[in-house]
């Protein structure tokens, strides 16, 4: 609805004339002028207090943002703003209120990182909309309350060549885990995120028969899904390429070495006597380390953290054990040392393998790289191993140099190494059936071109003749290149597009099992041992017991009110779990994933 000229004329007439008759033209400007700056500071006002609660709004999302990411209970929240309003008070008091707007009650921040789910969920579904090519990498495992966990993650590549890589789904699996059960949770998650089966380049698994079946398995009913939905495309499936390599170090068959020391590091760990005792008489030693680590088969990269503890303080723990009446002949055996020092330096080898592998945005050709590198470097060693050049092996040079009766092993350690390097070329036999597709995302510039497919071989040469492409290539590797090939070479970019997407590593799904039951067990018979703790969770029983009798005396007279007044017994559980030592993390994972 406007007034109209007329209508506001005669208001301002009828009304206001008489108030503002004797005033010249430039009076009345300077009254309107004030007028509109009154209605200019009354506006501030609202959309101040306005920009006020959007702030608080937003830096609630924030916070509740950081405490989903590092897995803290909800009820931090509370905590965190006690902490912000104590700060204030001292830093700058007059913004106390501020601060006490900014709400971060536990169902607060529920409710927020609810919907920062469903917005991450909207965001993956509209930037699959623009895949031209994506994989999935796709773990099953059980957790602590024996239900299956089935976690499926997707690498996507849109038509700029840029690499989306996200979790997709957690689905818990309460009944059977066949390839039929596991391919209808992937297929109800596909459909739901709206992802094309025609753009499905890449399957990653983690090896199980349920997985990998040629009639049954995921990638079969999968395969035929393809092929019903009319797909062209290959589906090319790996398995994960770090738990290969975990798997390849068990073709050394040294687990007699591996369970002395681990028996030998759960008898000094287990009991917080051994554990305390072992440390004071380090201490007296004075030396380098002051600790033994703990090793779980589930965390592949500590058994070489453990290997190397124990052989750089093997006098120290024959001592220690001597001194509590224990056997150490095993432990005292030059072949036994020979053979502990080899695994010792295998493994770290292994191990530094490992950690490249590890990591978001891997270029599938760079881990061939690695991984071919690796095999070549197991040839070398076998070599010089039966050569007895140790120069690759500080632990086994360091035995070598200290025996006394009998001639170091060398033929024999060489063989495993041999054994190791076969394992290598079995394992990893896919990806040689890949090497020409790797080669070429890895250097286009060195592929030959007649044994190129023919669909790339024009663009190819025309790449390899094009010196502003070959010096940008130089410039930001192989990884970024790929967006720069222009759109006159489409089948490059394609062909670029399905090997960017493949991931073929699983391991970040193990977070997924959650917690250790070795290392829970240890821990659990560890604060067993320790007083400050044990008294702390019955002072927790005897509060949960003495809120219950209150509860229920004051429910029977009907005090209601009183009622809500008692402590809160979920608030006395989280505040005695969260004084617990984050060294106890596993007991924390779970008693903190059961609250």
């Amino acid at each position: 609805w406007v007034l109209k000229e007329y209508n506001l004329r005669r208001h301002y007439e009828t009304k206001h004339a008489d108030k503002n008759k004797n005033m010249d033209m430039e009076q009345r400007l300077q009254k309107a002028e004030e007028l509109k700056r009154g209605l200019k500071s009354r506006q501030a006002l609202f959309k101040k207090a306005k920009s006020q609660g959007q702030a608080a709004v937003k830096a609630s999302f924030i916070l509740a943002e950081e405490i989903a990411k590092s897995a803290r209970p909800f009820t931090e929240g509370d905590f965190i703003k006690n902490c912000m309003i104590k700060v204030c008070d001292e830093v700058c008091p007059e913004k106390r209120q501020l601060f006490l707007n900014v709400s971060l009650s536990r169902n607060t921040i529920a409710e927020r990182v609810d919907q920062l789910s469903i917005n991450l969920k909207e965001q993956l579904v509209k930037k699959g909309k623009y895949f031209i090519a994506y994989s999935l990498a796709v773990d099953e495992s059980t957790d602590i309350s024996d239900i299956a966990q089935l976690s499926i993650f997707i690498r996507g590549v849109d038509s700029s060549l840029s690499v989306t890589e996200e979790f997709l789904a957690l689905r818990p699996m309460h009944g059977t885990t066949t390839g039929h059960d596991l391919y209808e949770e992937v297929s109800r998650c596909v459909n739901e995120m709206e992802l094309p089966w025609e753009k499905l380049v890449g399957l990653t698994t983690d090896g199980a028969p349920a997985m990998c079946g040629h009639r049954s398995g995921l990638v079969a009913k999968i395969r035929e899904k393809m092929q019903e939905e009319n797909a062209t495309g290959e589906l090319t499936a790996y398995h994960c390429i770090i738990h290969q390599e975990a798997l390849c170090g068990k073709a050394l068959k040294m687990e007699h070495v591996m369970s002395i020391i681990t028996r030998t590091v759960n008898f000094i760990r287990a009991k917080g006597l051994n554990h305390r005792q072992f440390k004071a008489f380090l201490t007296e030693l004075e030396t380098e380390h002051g600790d033994l680590p703990y090793h779980t088969e589930v965390r592949w990269l500590s058994q070489g953290k453990v290997l190397q503890r124990c052989f750089e303080l093997r006098e120290e723990i024959c001592l220690f054990l001597d001194s509590k009446g224990k056997d150490t002949t095993q432990l005292r055996d030059e072949m036994f040392l020979c053979e502990m020092a080899f695994l010792c330096d295998i493994t770290s080898h292994l191990n530094a393998m490992n950690l490249q592998l590890q990591g978001r945005d891997h270029v599938i050709s760079d881990m061939y790289s690695t991984v071919k590198a690796f095999k070549t470097k197991l040839t070398l060693w076998e070599t010089q191993m039966r050569k007895e050049n140790l120069s690759h092996f500080p632990s086994c040079q360091t035995m070598k140099e200290k025996l006394s009766t009998s001639a170091f092993p060398s033929a024999q350690l060489a063989d495993k190494i041999g054994m190791l390097a076969a394992d290598f070329r079995r394992r990893f036999a896919d990806f040689e059936a890949q090497k020409s597709r790797l080669e070429l995302l890895g250097n286009p510039f060195a592929v030959d071109v007649e044994s190129s497919p023919p669909n790339l071989q024009m663009e190819l040469i025309d790449l390899q003749c094009n010196d502003a492409l070959r010096a940008k290539y130089a410039a930001v590797g192989a990884a970024e290149f790929a967006r720069f090939l222009p759109d006159t070479m489409p089948q490059l970019r394609i062909q670029a597009a399905q090997t960017l997407s493949m991931r073929v590593i699983v391991y970040v799904a193990r977070w997924s099992r959650g917690v250790s039951q070795p290392d829970l067990e240890m821990e659990l018979a560890d604060i067993a041992d320790k007083d400050i703790w044990v008294s702390k969770f019955k002072r927790l029983t005897a509060d949960l017991e003495d809120v219950a009798r209150q509860k229920a005396v004051l429910a029977q007279n009907h005090k209601w009110r009183d009622i809500e007044n008692l402590p809160k017994t979920d608030q006395l559980v989280f505040e005695t779990w969260n004084a617990i030592p984050d060294v106890y993390v596993n007991m924390k994972k779970y008693a903190l994933g059961v609250l």
